[in-house]
């Protein structure tokens, strides 16, 4: 070869002989100590035909590239001069008052570099959400307001700060702010969930490539794909469009454009599989690719800016649901959780697997003895058996992938603790596999800030297992590290609270069923019983930082571990009649969950409700008070003093009810306006305190005295002359009376108790 191209040399090229200067590595390689100045070179390389100017990099003196961070600050403050501006400023606002985990980023916009002045700047801002549970949180503060914009993981926007004449612009000014009002407070009655026709095409610019298409379908379905194929990849996208409830019509349309994007990019890899690090590379050019087919692809795919032509897209949807809910408000009620998949009857020939994400002590065994013998099943003819963990010899999920083989159409009673993502992911693939759908069963408990299980709820747990005789696992009163074994149990949920929780488990299987543990109207967990789980979460905590997951009878804590063992039994037995007070009698634990499971099985499931759902838009503002903590309140009272046990013992019940619903109202929609109500966003879901004072009542009402405490320093001022706690209305009084009663306290028309020395109880700031 060297040879005849030597004796017949090809022709020239055409600027062959041309100085192409300097490589890319040479360029680098010259300015490897500052990165602008390698960005320079490599512009001035390109020439000027590609790149008149470097402006759009570095800015020029008078305005650098970055702008100052005080613009967000100034954009937040300046008044809005449309309805989709001031939307946006309540976006950003509530994202920077609820510290999301997201970027906020201004440059200058050299595009409108002409129309700079001094009263007039342009900029380009860019917000980016770095981490998924911003979306979470942001989720949640949109189920309190529902005409917030929806979010997305990166847009950017072009923002216009300008001075206003005042002389000439006031009368302007206060027409567009009256505007933007009478639209904020009309929001409830668009039918566009707040979306303005000419702010539609905004939002469509904002909405890129929809994060659960691009995350869930496509980034997460990878490993499947290339592992097992395109039927498997398919059977796993499909079971997750049921679990969002995907219409069909939208499942067919994704399931068109996914079938696609399996076949291109096996034929693109081979049988190298895509990183998930870098999958977008892949995926946007594709999708972009797909979307510029049809407007019904560009609205599958939610394609940005000029892909979209705004009058196609909304001659498409107009009058429809759009999937995501972005564009339309579904009409009632918005559910508090993810969307349940279990819309039709578990079919025939599918199996059924239930599960238990708990602890030791939960009553998981004794629930799966009582189903096991139930007479006539789950209300059809599908055999159910159950799998004993503790008695299953080696792994214990594999061996449930084998019985569920054997007996594909069966209901299996998985009988273990499933504590963590890992086994819920083996679940996933059973169910993938062997064509079954599964139903997590929990201890309905209240949790705490980073854990789904109470310390209530752990005590339970304790105590129960403390009381066991001959156990299996050998987890029971003669093991002497029991308690260290349900600490550590504990642990591994740390990290949600009990809405995340829940909420995973249903986005993940479709449904949940929440076993009933404590009864509401129970007491406060005892001081020594609290005291001691506390000294054990500490011990256990010093205990793993230093020695992992060693033994607790071995290490430099065995000592300790020793006493507090005893201390915990000793404790609990002294407790024992409280511990067997407040638990809820199993018989009906049993009815609950098996009726659940019936319901599952034939399609009739809904959703248990993690947080109060709103009916419509917001009334008032309120902080929730635990109902527990007052009914202790009363007793006391009713204790020391004998008029008030005389007034308290006839009304218990309906006083009861009123508790499960206890709040000091801060302000109401009808008489401080919707304003009043919006200025307590600031503080949503913050713990306030607050102080009850006295009691006052008469034969027809009766109410506490509240005091609203700080947050963060500042006082959350009550709009109410005076709040309080509605205790208890005669039949035909409102609760709006009862701001009455200070006053006819003062004509002698009603009796005060003061509390002395006052009562301080801490409780939720919250929108009804």
């Amino acid at each position: 070869m060297e040879n005849v191209l030597r004796d017949h040399p090809p022709p020239p090229c055409d600027g062959a002989n041309l100085d192409l200067g300097l490589s890319l590595r040479e360029i680098c390689a010259a300015h490897r100590s500052n990165e602008k100045q390698q960005m320079r070179a490599l512009l001035r390389s390109v020439g000027p035909s590609f790149c008149p100017s470097d402006v759009d990099w570095f800015g020029d003196e008078s305005h650098p590239k970055n702008a100052d961070k005080s613009v967000i600050t100034k954009f937040l403050q300046s008044q809005p001069t449309d309805y989709s501006t001031s939307k946006l400023q309540e976006m950003v606002r509530l994202m920077k008052e609820k510290r999301l985990p997201a970027a906020f980023k201004c440059y200058h916009n050299f595009h409108r570099a002409d129309d700079i002045s001094p009263d007039k700047l342009f900029y380009k801002l860019v917000v980016h959400v770095h981490s998924d549970s911003g979306f979470r949180r942001y989720q949640k503060e949109m189920r309190h307001m529902p005409s917030l914009w929806p979010l997305y993981r990166g847009f950017f926007v072009d923002i216009n700060l300008f001075k206003s004449n005042k002389g000439r612009d006031l009368m302007a000014l206060k027409s567009i702010d009256n505007a933007v009002k009478d639209a904020s407070e009309n929001d409830g009655q668009r039918e566009k969930d707040g979306l303005a026709d000419g702010d539609a095409n905004l939002m469509i610019k904002l909405k890129f490539l929809t994060y659960k298409l691009r995350t869930f379908l496509i980034r997460n379905g990878l490993s499947i794909l290339f592992k097992e194929g395109p039927a498997a990849y398919k059977t796993y996208y499909l079971r997750q469009m049921k679990i969002w409830g995907t219409s069909d019509g939208k499942q067919k349309e994704l399931t068109k454009m996914l079938d696609e994007w399996a076949a291109y990019i096996r034929r693109k890899c081979g049988n190298d599989q895509l990183s998930s690090s870098t999958y977008l590379s892949e995926a946007e050019p594709f999708l972009e690719q797909y979307a510029k087919r049809s407007p019904m692809n560009q609205i599958l795919i939610g394609a940005a800016g000029n892909l979209v032509r705004t009058e196609d897209f909304l001659a498409i949807v107009d009058g429809d649901l759009d999937e995501e809910g972005d564009l339309v408000k579904k009409e009632g009620v918005t559910p508090a959780t993810p969307e349940p998949a279990v819309k039709e009857a578990v079919q025939k020939d599918e199996g059924l697997i239930v599960f238990f994400p708990g602890i030791p002590g939960c009553a998981k065994s004794a629930l799966c003895k009582e189903l096991l013998n139930a007479p006539g099943g789950f209300g059809d003819d599908r055999p159910v058996h159950t799998l004993m963990g503790d008695l299953v010899k080696g792994k214990y999920w594999p061996k449930v992938a084998d019985e569920r083989r054997k007996k594909p159409q069966s209901i299996m009673l998985a009988d273990k603790n499933a504590p963590n993502e890992d086994v819920w992911r083996q679940i996933e693939d059973m169910c993938r596999r062997t064509r079954a759908s599964a139903v997590p069963i929990v201890a309905d408990s209240e949790g705490t800030d980073t854990n789904p299980y109470s310390l209530d709820a752990l005590a339970v747990f304790m105590f129960r297992v403390l009381q066991r005789v001959n156990h299996p696992g050998k987890l029971d009163k003669e093991s002497s590290n029991a308690g260290y074994v349900l600490l550590m149990f504990y642990h591994l949920y740390e990290g949600k609270n009990h809405n995340e929780f829940e909420s995973e488990l249903i986005e993940r299987f479709g449904s949940l069923i929440k076993m009933p543990l404590l009864k509401s109207d129970r007491t406060p967990l005892p001081d020594p019983v609290k005291s001691v789980l506390e000294e054990g979460i500490n011990l256990f905590n010093l205990h793993s930082r230093r020695h992992g997951r060693l033994e607790s009878t071995k290490g430099t804590y065995a000592a300790e571990w020793t006493k507090w063992e005893k201390q915990l039994r000793d404790t609990l037995v002294v407790n024992s009649e409280y511990l067997n007070s407040i638990q809820v009698p199993f018989e009906s634990v049993v009815h609950l969950v098996r009726e659940e499971l019936k319901n599952i099985a034939k399609g009739e499931y809904k959703p248990p409700s993690s947080e109060k759902t709103k009916h419509g838009s917001i009334v008032f503002a309120a902080i929730n008070l635990p109902a527990t903590q007052v009914h202790s309140l009363l007793e006391k009272l009713a204790v020391a003093n004998p008029t008030m046990r005389f007034f308290l013992e006839g009304k218990k019940k309906t006083i009861q009810e009123k508790l499960e619903r206890s709040h000091v109202t801060l302000a109401h929609k009808r008489s401080h306006g919707v304003a009043a109500v919006a200025s307590y966003g600031q503080h949503l879901n913050r713990e306030v305190p607050v102080e009850l004072t006295e009691l006052i009542y008469n034969d027809k009402m009766a109410t506490l005295t509240a005091n609203v405490g700080c947050v963060d320093g500042e006082t959350v001022v009550s709009k109410n002359e005076w709040p309080h706690v509605t205790l208890w209305t005669g039949e035909g009084v409102t609760a709006k009376e009862a701001n009455t009663l200070p006053q006819l306290y003062l004509e002698g028309k009603a009796s005060r108790l003061v509390i002395d020395p006052p009562v301080s109880i801490s409780g939720p700031l919250e929108f009804f």
